[in-house]
């Protein structure tokens, strides 16, 4: 209070601000989806587990095939034809599931599992709730996506420029960062991050250094899977992950070096309004003055 006209505080637009909260819907969602996928595998685990090294779980046609025969017991009872007519999806058009019939029904018989009808209950309900989460889901992310282009088009296409960046993950990325110009530099970014590495010192005692993690923790969220996905695929932060495996550092911390060069490049290219080019961005990376990224406009372009 006593420095009030001192501190700085960052504002958000309705837009923005409701542009995040689809953000955190969509994570807060997701994050009950995972929940409910390992609880499906704990019961069948017990009424079928047989089942899950044989096949997919959780594609559409598989789940709603297990609502109807939650155990190797409900298959034992049931008709071969009865079988066969599950494992079509509702709309009638068969679905891949690499499983047959026949297979399904012979696990059953040899199948190890417990016989309970209140797990089996349990397991088509939780299965029913994960099959109405994935549709809201899916709106969510739909609106999310819609929500960002309709605002920040621009933005959005030259982030998802770069090879293993998506709509969805991009467009979370936006939402959580909010405008480039609150950022004075890229450090300020991998700073509000929570990517910033901490100091662990006191008189002569010198502590492993380990990430701050004081930032935005959503933010620090999507920029792990952002970088992930760009290591999966052919581009020069594929490369730089390798590279600096290759150096001897251990697979976190080489995954934490790309995403400070991924946030890096992301800085450029969103205040330069420019696209990914490989070969510009890496004669760009060896250029800085006092900390600040030196780019020209045309540059990515």
């Amino acid at each position: 209070m006593a420095h009030r006209s001192k501190l700085s505080q960052v504002s958000y637009s309705q837009s923005n601000q409701d542009l995040k909260d689809l953000a955190r819907e969509r994570e807060s969602v997701a994050g009950v989806i995972a929940g409910l996928k390992n609880d499906v595998r704990r019961l069948l685990q017990m009424s079928f587990p047989e089942l899950e090294h044989r096949c997919k779980l959780f594609t559409e046609t598989m789940l709603r095939f297990l609502i109807k025969f939650p155990s190797a017991r409900t298959i034992r009872t049931a008709k071969p034809k009865e079988i066969s007519k599950a494992l079509i999806h509702a709309e009638g058009k068969r679905k891949r599931v690499f499983i047959s019939a026949e297979e399904i029904i012979r696990l059953a018989k040899a199948s190890v599992a417990s016989e309970s009808v209140v797990k089996e209950w349990i397991l088509s309900e939780k299965i029913e709730t994960l099959l109405y989460l994935e549709e809201k889901k899916a709106r969510i992310t739909g609106a999310l996506v819609e929500t960002c282009r309709s605002m920040r088009v621009d933005e959005l296409d030259i982030i998802t420029s770069v090879d293993g960046i998506s709509k969805i993950t991009g467009s979370t990325f936006l939402a959580e960062l909010g405008e480039i110009q609150t950022f004075r530099s890229y450090k300020h970014v991998i700073a509000f991050a929570g990517l910033d590495p901490s100091i662990h010192q006191s008189g002569q005692y010198e502590g492993i250094s380990r990430l701050s993690k004081r930032g935005n923790r959503h933010l620090r969220r999507v920029v792990f899977l952002m970088t992930l996905c760009a290591v999966r695929s052919q581009n020069i932060f594929r490369e730089y992950f390798l590279k600096r495996k290759g150096e001897g550092l251990p697979p976190k911390k080489a995954i934490l070096a790309t995403a400070h060069k991924l946030l890096r490049v992301l800085f450029a290219m969103l205040t330069s309004q420019s696209y990914f080019r490989k070969e510009v961005v890496e004669v760009w990376l060896t250029t800085k003055c006092e900390g600040r990224i030196v780019v020209r406009v045309n540059d990515f372009r």
